[in-house]
């Protein structure tokens, strides 16, 4: 499914202005402990997480996954949108908890 149909249905708030929401999502992932993410995410994977560091984009790179949604309303700094910007990494925001957009998430995907 392409993230702009995810982002649509999920009433997710983008935050980076130049993100590629043309690209599909084929799946998601949920986690904050970023070694897992590392080892345990799918490319195109939707990784839904409370972090909002830098670090975060660097693993999304790594993992290449589709996007990354902050859950339970938190926020990019600065730092955090800078690096994404030039990392070409698709931020995206929720007030929803965790457990809400994931449960969300794969009902959307899985029909």
């Amino acid at each position: 499914m392409k993230l702009a149909r995810v982002i649509e249905h999920l009433s997710l708030e983008v935050f980076t202005s130049s993100a590629n929401i043309d690209q599909e999502v084929t799946g998601g992932y949920c986690g904050d402990l970023l070694s897992h993410v590392l080892s345990s995410a799918a490319p195109g994977n939707l990784w839904i997480t409370i972090q909002h560091h830098t670090n975060v984009v660097a693993v999304a790179q790594v993992a290449e996954l589709a996007a990354v949604l902050l859950a339970d309303g938190k926020q990019p700094n600065e730092a955090m949108l800078e690096r994404a910007s030039a990392g070409r990494i698709v931020l995206l925001g929720s007030s929803n908890s965790a457990f809400e957009i994931s449960g969300r998430l794969r009902q959307l995907l899985t029909g």
